[in-house]
């Protein structure tokens, strides 16, 4: 087995299994033990897993969620770089749906002047979007506090009846192996829908969510395109999974 494969099979064993012996990686894969110890490394050093006594485990979840506020003064260079790419994927006549989120908050000002219409979850962005003059349908469901959004299966609901060219999201973590993740099962769930109702996503991140799990699978990689900021080594990591358009 090539070394690419035994690293595919690892990431998938640590995906669905807190542990991972040793035992059971060598038994998959055929290698010998000194073989996955020099792999466990390479992934570990990759940011893929952590290695524990006798095997692997995948990094810690994250759990708590910082709140919009918290969030709206970080990385704003990042943001505004990630969001100004993202705008240039927006054409006219496009119906474009726009997550929740401070990075997202900031594509707004990049669609001035565009003939388009936005469908979104959040109250920030329809303020905003209401002020630049955009064409809005804001989806309902139950508000939460922190994300300020539109979340749950109401939600939900509300998007069944929409068909976006383009929806662009964010999220709190991305891992080779867990895919696309956020802390709340009641938002991942609609982030979910917009990619099933989307030709076409792209998730937004700044470069601390990479190599990131939080406690709700929303989609795998291969379900969306990555806009990011980050090394040229941390994107091309997760080019064998989707497209990464990196900002840097």
């Amino acid at each position: 087995m090539l070394t690419k494969q035994r690293h595919q099979v690892i990431l998938e064993l640590v995906g669905r299994n807190e542990i991972v012996k040793m035992q059971e990686i060598v038994e998959r894969t055929g290698a010998s033990e000194s073989t996955i110890r020099r792999d466990l490394t390479r992934l570990e050093e990759a940011g893929y897993l952590r290695r524990v006594h006798g095997g692997a485990t995948a990094n810690h979840m994250q759990i708590d969620e910082p709140s919009y506020l918290e969030k709206s003064d970080r990385h704003i260079e990042e943001k505004d770089a990630i969001a100004r790419v993202a705008a240039e994927r927006i054409e006219d006549g496009m119906y474009v749906y726009l997550d929740a989120g401070t990075t997202t908050l900031a594509i707004v000002p990049y669609l001035e002047g565009k003939m388009i219409t936005v469908v979104t979850n959040s109250l920030p962005l329809a303020n905003t979007l209401l002020y630049h003059r955009i064409p809005t349908f804001v989806v309902g469901g139950q508000l939460k506090h922190s994300t300020q959004a539109m979340v749950g299966f109401n939600a939900r609901e509300g998007m069944m009846i929409y068909h976006f060219d383009v929806a662009f999201l964010g999220m709190n973590g991305v891992h080779p192996a867990h895919g696309f993740t956020t802390p709340d099962p009641e938002e991942a769930l609609v982030k979910k829908t917009a990619i099933e109702l989307a030709k076409r996503t792209y998730v937004l991140v700044d470069e601390t969510k990479l190599d990131q799990i939080s406690f709700s699978k929303v989609a795998p990689l291969e379900a969306a395109s990555i806009i990011t900021g980050t090394s040229q080594e941390a994107a091309a990591k997760y080019r064998q999974f989707t497209e990464v358009v990196n900002v840097r």
